[in-house]
């Protein structure tokens, strides 16, 4: 059975720092492109981040270049996502998903900005069930 299992949410001032995990188990995840997921209060999913299989290249949106790092480390089954310099607007619930199987690339969502990182459920296989992430004073 394939579980995705994310940590490391929590409450944080604004321009503080958190690092969120994702725990994989029941398939190898250097195998599969990874991503990390966000749906703000009252919005729809969308992509914050993504990492092609292996070592690979790694995908953001526009808003969080520059503040956030995803990496994997291959020999624990992991992914993490470092958020650094956290802003209100970053407030969301973060999902870990893994097997893209989206229209196209991952690598589409790479700059993206609003609506255009918008994607469902069905473009990633499997899905954590999420941590949440509050930013505020």
């Amino acid at each position: 059975e394939v579980q995705l299992v994310e940590s490391g949410g929590d409450s944080v001032q604004p321009g503080g720092s958190l690092r969120l995990s994702c725990s994989v188990s029941g398939f190898t995840s250097s195998d599969s492109q990874m991503g990390w997921v966000r749906q703000r209060p009252d919005k729809q999913l969308e992509f914050v981040s993504g990492i092609e299989r292996g070592a690979g290249r790694q995908w953001y949106r526009n808003d969080v270049k520059g503040r956030f790092t995803i990496s994997r480390d291959n020999s624990k089954n992991m992914v993490y996502l470092q958020m650094d310099n956290l802003k209100p607007e970053d407030i969301a619930t973060y999902y870990c998903a893994a097997d893209f199987r989206g229209d196209g690339p991952l690598a589409k969502y790479h700059g993206c900005s609003g609506h255009v990182c918008l994607l469902l459920r069905s473009e990633f296989r499997y899905w954590g069930t999420g941590t949440q992430v509050t930013v505020g004073s």
